[in-house]
């Protein structure tokens, strides 16, 4: 198999060496000239994926921003060609498929939205690893969502990543979720450990705290991005928190015991419900 892979940071270089390992041949396009120079002593990649041969490969996963994804496109869609499969891996669906489907339609290339649901709080190629997406959940957000030949073809040549499932949805539900389970999360843990507190909490910290701010540490300019494109989903998910927050807020301030052990108890099994 041949791969293309766009951006080699923590996504894209864990990519590239998963497939490299697995005995296939890497190309790779990347802004910063030092990073592919070190992916290819590193022995992730084979060589730079270029005009003339990106349409040899089988597979193409772009691992940038979403527009970074249209900019790619944009530029390298008319020497895709009929055989790869490209499939985008960035945080939202909505914002580069529009425009993405556009292009694809345009030069007749097979345009997939993905998004591998693993990660670390580091960015980077220097934290990226070949075992990164074994045994993790891939969401594919196909063209057409019944298509089982596609889909079986999406699997295959996902394969040396190593996922343990792939999930099939639509862009919309895509970001409707990932507003919750990943971006809800690094806002909270963004402005949690803003507190003036935190300043001193070495000595009195744990787990809670550590499971808490890890994602604290993350790439700003990335999220932002991501943040704004599902700027609906996220508010409204930021919304629900406050709400949440404020019942617990007032119940304490009135030493309120009754109703606090009551929103103590549904998050409980709120908990309990979501994790069997």
């Amino acid at each position: 198999m041949k791969a293309g892979i766009v951006g080699l940071g923590l996504i894209g270089g864990s990519f590239a060496k998963a497939y490299h390992a697995a005995g296939h041949t890497v190309w790779a396009k990347e802004l910063d000239r030092s990073v592919l120079s070190f992916a290819e002593l590193s022995d992730a990649v084979d060589g730079e994926l270029t005009k003339d041969n990106i349409g040899d490969c089988d597979i193409i996963l772009i691992c940038v921003y979403p527009q970074a994804v249209i900019d790619f496109l944009d530029e390298m869609g008319p020497y895709i060609g009929k055989k790869p499969v490209v499939i985008d891996c960035c945080g939202t669906k909505r914002v580069p498929m529009i425009e993405g489907e556009k292009i694809a339609e345009k030069y007749g290339f097979l345009y997939v939205g993905g998004h591998p649901m693993a990660g670390t709080q580091f960015s980077g190629f220097k934290y990226a690893k070949e075992t990164l997406f074994k045994g993790a959940p891939m969401v594919i957000v196909p063209p057409v969502y019944d298509n089982i030949e596609l889909l079986e073809k999406v699997k295959e040549l996902l394969e040396p990543a190593g996922f343990r499932k792939i999930t099939v949805t639509t862009a919309e539900k895509h970001d409707e979720m990932i507003a919750f389970t990943s971006q809800l999360a690094h806002v909270v843990s963004n402005a949690y450990i803003k507190s003036p507190t935190a300043l001193a909490h070495k000595g009195f910290s744990a787990g809670s705290y550590r499971d808490m701010t890890r994602v604290a540490w993350l790439n700003p300019n990335m999220w932002a991005e991501l943040f704004l494109d599902n700027k609906d989903n996220l508010i409204k998910e930021i919304d629900i928190l406050i709400d949440s927050l404020s019942a617990y807020k007032e119940a304490i301030e009135k030493d309120d015991r009754e109703t606090l052990i009551k929103l103590l108890d549904d998050g409980k099994k709120r908990k309990e419900e979501v994790d069997g």
